[in-house]
């Protein structure tokens, strides 16, 4: 469902992401694990079409959307929920929602969003600025799936969000993995939340991959050691 093959991505002269090779199968949840700097949200960034990448493929679905425009990769079928959320504070829960409906036609938030999420359905005529940072990220998992998006990508979901939301958060994935098919890329420090919702664990450490798991059988010890300082 997302094929990415000798990614190169560069800010400037100095190359951050060195020829990345990987996939997502359909209806495969992958979970990216990484220390702070090591290239997890550039990365996400590159496969969204935000920092161009220098070299390599990307396709999604068989589609390849390396060079086009972030807005044309939506259409593609991918969706990101970016590090620190990103919604429109002033906007209200339901209107943050519908601006993610655009590629989509329709002009009403399905009813399986608000299933996945009561909470927003209480909160639909709140302002986004005013719910908590769990909310806030439920309110933005929610806009990227009004898209209708085969891949969906997130970037540290867990930053600031307490553990009991941490849990409910991995749920609520798997349940979206499960209920709506899709293929699942997220980017993460926490190893309890990668090992509460991943098919695979990938390592990267200084722009390549270092380390590949299926969940089952996995080495925590070995991955945590390269997550930690």
């Amino acid at each position: 469902m997302l094929a990415v093959e000798n990614l190169h991505v560069s800010y400037g002269q100095s190359e951050v992401i060195h020829g990345l090779d990987f996939a997502l199968k359909p209806g495969e949840i992958v979970a990216i694990m990484g220390r702070n700097g090591m290239g997890k949200t550039t990365l996400m960034k590159s496969l969204m079409g935000i920092v161009p990448s220098t070299r390599g493929v990307i396709r999604i679905g068989g589609t390849e959307v390396e060079g086009i425009e972030s807005y044309r990769r939506v259409a593609a079928g991918l969706a990101y929920v970016p590090q620190g959320r990103m919604i429109f504070s002033a906007m209200t829960v339901k209107e943050n929602i519908e601006t993610g409906l655009t590629v989509t036609g329709e002009t009403s938030v399905p009813d399986h969003i608000y299933e996945l999420f009561p909470v927003l359905l209480e909160m639909k005529s709140r302002r986004g600025g005013n719910l908590s940072g769990g909310q806030q990220q439920q309110l933005a998992i929610a806009r990227a799936l009004a898209s209708k998006p085969k891949v969906l990508l997130l970037d540290e979901p867990t930053e600031g969000i307490q553990p009991s939301i941490i849990k409910e958060m991995a749920r609520t994935l798997c349940r979206i993995r499960d209920e709506m098919g899709l293929s699942i890329l997220v980017s993460e420090q926490v190893l309890s939340f990668a090992l509460d919702m991943a098919d695979r664990v990938l390592v990267i450490e200084k722009g390549e991959i270092v380390h590949e798991s299926a969940r089952q059988g996995i080495d925590e010890q070995k991955v945590a050691s390269f997550l930690s300082v």
